[in-house]
């Protein structure tokens, strides 16, 4: 069953939530969807509210460590992290509260070469279970593949089911957004969808497009009930007209065994 996972985006110190595509190294050509004046902690203590788990906390490039810890001291056990992580700086975010690192950039080389054993050496420190593998992705002529330094360095490493059941003796859980459409809110990438219900084999959550609260229903459809669905720019908490916070709890309530 597919369910709604929250998110709190950092970039440069502040909750934003862009255009994914957009966020090169020069941050020239930034598109903004949205900028809080709150900080991490109150999106931290809102889901902690609530009683959402699952969420992330993506650090979008350098300057925004403070505002992460804020979040994950505020709700800990609640929040994955991601952003910079690597063997060793992991346990520091654990050891204040987060329930998982999340992983990208440092599974590859400068020039993008998947390196397995930086992923090994991450797991014999803190083990699977503390570990979300990030493979967000760009589309190329053959399918998607791994995107890191922000989305903008394309990868060798390919998003298909023979990647999703090799590193899922390395993760407990994938967080995939699809960097082509991440802000944009003109629909989740539903063909990615499709296929990653087909070949996740531990916890997944897609992130990129979502509009409204037709997309939660896409993704239970496309994916089986195999992949969850985050919601940045659409929601209402965000600046958003596409769906309000209330239906996305009121959504997973009804995912809920009875």
């Amino acid at each position: 069953m597919t369910i709604f996972r929250p998110c709190i985006d950092l970039h440069q110190g502040q909750v934003k939530q862009i255009v994914g595509g957009s966020l090169d190294s020069e941050q020239e050509e930034l598109r903004t969807n949205f900028v809080s004046d709150r900080d991490a902690a109150y999106y931290a203590s809102m889901y902690r509210d609530d009683g959402l788990t699952g969420g992330h906390v993506i650090q979008l490039g350098p300057g925004n460590t403070q505002e992460a810890l804020k979040a994950i001291q505020t709700y800990p056990g609640g929040l994955q992290v991601g952003g910079g992580i690597h063997s060793e700086n992991a346990s520091d975010f654990l050891d204040v509260g987060a329930s998982h690192v999340i992983v990208t950039s440092m599974m590859f080389d400068r020039n993008g070469r998947f390196q397995r054993s930086q992923l090994e050496s991450l797991v014999q420190r803190i083990g699977k279970a503390r570990i979300v593998i990030d493979l967000s992705c760009r589309r190329v002529e053959n399918g998607w593949r791994v995107a890191m330094n922000r989305w903008q360095t394309i990868t060798d490493l390919g998003v298909n089911a023979e990647t999703l059941g090799d590193l899922a003796n390395y993760a407990a859980e994938y967080l995939i957004h699809a960097a082509d459409v991440e802000g944009k809110c003109e629909g989740v990438d539903e063909e990615l969808v499709e296929k990653l219900g087909q070949w996740t084999q531990v916890p997944c959550t897609y992130a990129g497009g979502a509009r409204g609260l037709n997309d939660l229903e896409r993704v239970d459809q496309l994916s089986g009930g195999h992949v969850d669905l985050t919601i940045g720019s659409a929601l209402d908490i965000f600046g958003g007209s596409g769906v309000t916070y209330r239906e996305c709890l009121a959504w997973n309530r009804t995912q809920q065994p009875n």
